[in-house]
């Protein structure tokens, strides 16, 4: 069946929701239950994912959210459909290459090739661990497994079913949404994720740069240098003592549309956003 039925332009957002949305589970980690949204200005209810997905249906692409669960994603799509936007919802486990392989078996069928693929998949392993075990030997091996399928593994088969079409139409955009971790292998303070496979997803975005930059597509990866705006993380203590540390999602998303509609003459392959009083990531 044809969801796309005006045919327009296809973007994929796979991670559209957000752990730090009201009801996610970092939010759920950090304050113990689940949050009121109801103040915040819808761009920013779903953090970077639900951002990208409200700009880029907002420019006329009809829009995917993927979502391992799609009750998730509901209220994002229907603040979509209520911009005026067009989405469809695809469960995805990037865990799993067969629900991989399904999910984008069901794009294809139902919204077209992808023009665009944006890589926003996050976890939280690593988070709950208390300030005593922070070195790496007491980091579990499912928590290590969890990091790689998302940060390595999943975006590694995401691009096996989204560029071969790209490379035969010579045009496409694959971006990558990633945070610091990914410049460098560094310590894994007390509350972090376990961040340094990130550097993986950095290193995967450089190879498919020199592999297919000459095929018309163009890849970038982001690195998102900071707290981000969103139900969960606005009443943090560190966000409530500084709030010009916080990350405009909706800007974020903004330099993400820039990305993929940037002049192929000119091209950027890594972009970095900093909170202008944040000394930058190195």
């Amino acid at each position: 069946m044809n969801t796309n039925t005006t045919n327009r332009p296809v973007a994929v957002v796979v991670g559209a929701t957000s752990k730090w949305q009201s009801d996610g589970r970092n939010t759920k980690l950090a304050h113990g239950h689940a949050v009121d949204d109801s103040a915040l200005p819808v761009g920013k209810r779903w953090g970077i994912g639900g951002a990208i997905a409200q700009k880029f249906a907002g420019e006329g692409l009809f829009t995917v959210l993927t979502t391992r669960t799609a009750a998730n994603a509901e209220p994002l799509a229907n603040a979509i459909r209520e911009q005026g936007g067009e989405c469809m919802i695809v469960e995805l486990d990037l865990s799993s290459a067969e629900s991989v392989a399904a999910a984008f078996a069901t794009i294809r069928a139902e919204a077209g090739d992808p023009d665009v693929l944006i890589y926003n998949a996050g976890y939280l392993e690593g988070r709950d661990l208390p300030p005593d075990q922070e070195l790496l030997e007491f980091i579990p091996v499912e928590m290590f497994d969890t990091a790689q399928h998302i940060a390595s593994r999943g975006p590694f088969l995401v691009a096996k079913e989204v560029l071969p079409a790209m490379r035969k139409k010579r045009a496409g955009s694959f971006l990558f949404s990633n945070n610091s971790k990914s410049l460098r292998g560094t310590k894994r303070n007390t509350g972090e994720s376990l961040y340094y496979p990130r550097v993986m997803m950095r290193t995967l975005s450089q190879v498919l740069t020199e592999e297919y930059s000459e095929h018309g597509i163009h890849v970038a990866n982001v690195v998102i240098d900071g707290l981000i705006d969103s139900p969960g993380t606005r009443s943090l203590p560190k966000a409530q003592a500084n709030p010009d540390i916080v990350m405009n999602p909706v800007k974020i998303a903004e330099a993400f549309y820039y990305l993929h509609s940037q002049d192929r003459s000119c091209w950027t392959h890594e972009l970095q956003l900093t909170p202008f009083p944040t000394k930058p990531s190195h």
